[in-house]
């Protein structure tokens, strides 16, 4: 079996910076506006969202709405995903109608799973707006779908993988790319 390289494209430092950039880029194009709330999917994309909300928190005093949601029911491969039956359930204590969202995932590839989630988030309500925010764009688009607030744009083969590691979940904060 042939061994993959792999890179590091971000640090945890590099993580944070971009993090900081992409919470004034939001509040600069929403004018801090009070509609304004964050959604993450489950996983990573719910912890980058608590994190820039903490930043906005802690540089701007805004308390952004936080939300967090599970695509999987929305998913076009949902049988393959289910093999157990085992659903999380999303969690959005506040009401989306009329809300600018900005939903947050970790690396935008084909686009399936934003399309998921903005299926989900329209079956819940009428949002203002809806905006994307990832900390990798990959390329590769499945589907018409374009990230509004993005820290890397990459171009990756097809076969190529860009992987985000959280502390969170994975123990340490970093970006590879794996070619």
């Amino acid at each position: 079996m042939k061994k993959s390289k792999s890179l590091r494209l971000l640090t945890a430092q590099d993580i944070k910076k971009n993090l900081e950039r992409m919470g004034r880029e939001i509040l600069r194009q929403n004018n801090a506006s009070a509609s304004l709330a964050f959604i993450g999917i489950r996983t990573r994309g719910l912890f980058l969202a608590q994190r820039l909300r903490s930043i906005i928190k802690k540089s701007h005093d805004k308390d952004v709405p936080l939300g967090e949601m599970d695509i999987i029911l929305y998913r076009d491969d949902l049988n393959a995903l289910l093999p157990d039956g085992k659903v999380d359930r999303t969690n959005i204590p506040f009401d989306i109608n009329n809300k600018t969202i900005i939903l947050f995932d970790d690396v935008l590839h084909t686009g399936r799973t934003v399309r998921a989630a903005v299926d989900h988030l329209i079956d819940l309500g009428r949002p203002k707006a809806i905006h994307l925010a990832v900390l990798i764009d990959r390329g590769g688009r499945e589907f018409p779908i374009a990230a509004n607030f993005v820290a890397k744009k990459i171009n990756l083969p097809e076969k190529g993988e860009a992987r985000l590691k959280l502390k969170e979940v994975d123990g340490k904060d970093e970006v590879v790319v794996c070619k």
